[in-house]
């Protein structure tokens, strides 16, 4: 009986790939914030406001579409109500900055202005903490993971998978906008947050400020990638690749997949909880908005677009995306949701593995063209030598996957 040989579990990223990742982290950490700081304005080396307002926003939505990867791409699970989680997230921050305006607002009171304009005369219950950032940290993370666990045991329990899941999640999402539309839950109504001041006692119109959170940003960035690096390439991220590819085969095997889907779900809407406390400082508003559809189908997107099943790839995606909303939103705004509709389509029915999967495609082609030319190469010498080629030794192939 022939012994079964695992495979071994490798480097989380190879050589180039903690080069990659430590020049990225430099970038924006240090180099950034330096050509925005430090460069005069006329040089052609500045980075504006505006491009630090902009780059930091789609490093949040990058985020997200890490997010989406994880339960889509590897588990298999589509999600169109993700802009939720980061919603409440931002929803989460927004609450804390609001309290920090203090006696600075319109109607230099300790409420809200909100909450003043419509007569209200104490804080609602859910407000209790908002003055505490520690407690703030804690609610970003617990508010966007209890919502997902509660709705994600129930859901999976009940073994609701595919276009179905899909559109409860949406449904969910649209409910909760529709909740926090509402005057009299507390949140701001239409309107939502906005006209923040200061963030732990720092004014958070400063170029230093707004430096220090792009840099955090690109930092969570990055950090969230190593996790999901780590987390796919362990035990626990191959059992979501196989329930991914064949559940019933899985639960054949042994395996409860309920734990596993639950567990990468909450760990999916905690990193959106995140990614939405960061972006609304850097933006200045959060509203209901954010939990429309369009928003959540738009994180979908970004992943599809970079490649699923990637990491890398959906954090292309959104950078492309948003790169080029930026742009179309501003030269021809009447037609942005039809190129959204345009690309998602195009992606689905020619580049079904998205740009780094058609970037791969093409490296493969052109290594097996590389060691077709060394090998015909190797014939004809062998030939001119009175050798024969089946005594040549076998071209080495980088296997597949070899780089991170």
């Amino acid at each position: 009986m022939s012994k079964v040989v695992l495979p071994t579990k490798g480097p989380l990223l190879s050589g180039k790939g903690w080069t990659v990742f430590f020049v990225a982290l430099i970038v924006v950490c240090a180099v950034a914030p330096m050509l925005n700081l430090l460069v005069p304005r006329e040089s052609m080396f500045y980075m504006s406001d505006y491009a630090v307002a902009l780059v930091g926003k789609i490093m949040c939505y990058a985020i997200c579409a890490l997010a989406m990867d994880l339960i889509w791409g590897y588990t298999g699970i589509l999600s169109l109500g993700h802009g939720m989680f980061f919603a409440l997230g931002g929803y989460m921050m927004g609450m804390y900055l609001m309290r920090q305006i203090g006696r600075d607002g319109n109607y230099k009171s300790d409420l809200p202005d909100f909450m003043v304009f419509l007569d209200w005369k104490t804080l609602p219950w859910h407000w209790t903490f908002s003055d505490s950032f520690v407690m703030t940290l804690i609610l970003i993370v617990a508010v966007p993971g209890l919502i997902a666990f509660v709705f994600g045991f129930f859901a999976f329990r009940s073994r609701i998978k595919g276009v179905y899941f899909s559109i409860i999640t949406q449904a969910m999402t649209f409910a909760a906008m529709l909740l926090f539309f509402r005057n009299e839950t507390g949140f701001g109504g239409n309107n939502g947050f906005t006209d923040f001041k200061r963030i732990l006692g720092i004014p958070i119109a400063t170029q230093e400020m707004r430096m220090t959170l792009f840099a955090l940003t690109g930092a969570t960035l990055l950090g969230f990638f190593l996790f999901s690096k780590w987390l796919i390439g362990s035990k626990f991220g191959r059992v979501l690749q196989a329930i991914r590819d064949a559940e019933t085969r899985v639960m054949f095997s042994g395996y409860n997949p309920l734990p596993y889907k639950l567990t990468i779900w909450v760990i999916s809407a905690i990193m959106c909880g995140v990614a939405g406390a960061l972006y609304v400082p850097q933006v200045g508003i959060i509203n209901p908005g954010e939990m429309s559809a369009a928003n959540s189908i738009e994180i979908a997107v970004w992943a599809a677009v970079g490649g699923r099943a990637t990491l890398i790839g959906p954090i292309i995606g959104a950078f492309i995306v948003n790169g080029a909303k930026s742009w179309l939103t501003v030269a021809y705004p009447e037609y942005w949701l039809y190129f959204l509709g345009a690309l998602f389509i195009a992606v689905t029915l020619f580049l079904p593995n998205g740009i780094v999967g058609l970037v791969r495609k093409w490296r493969s082609k052109d290594k097996k063209a590389l060691s077709d030319g060394r090998l015909e190469a190797q014939r004809a010498l062998a030939a001119s030598e009175g050798v024969e080629p089946s005594a040549l030794p076998p071209i080495a192939v980088e296997p597949k996957g070899a780089r991170a």
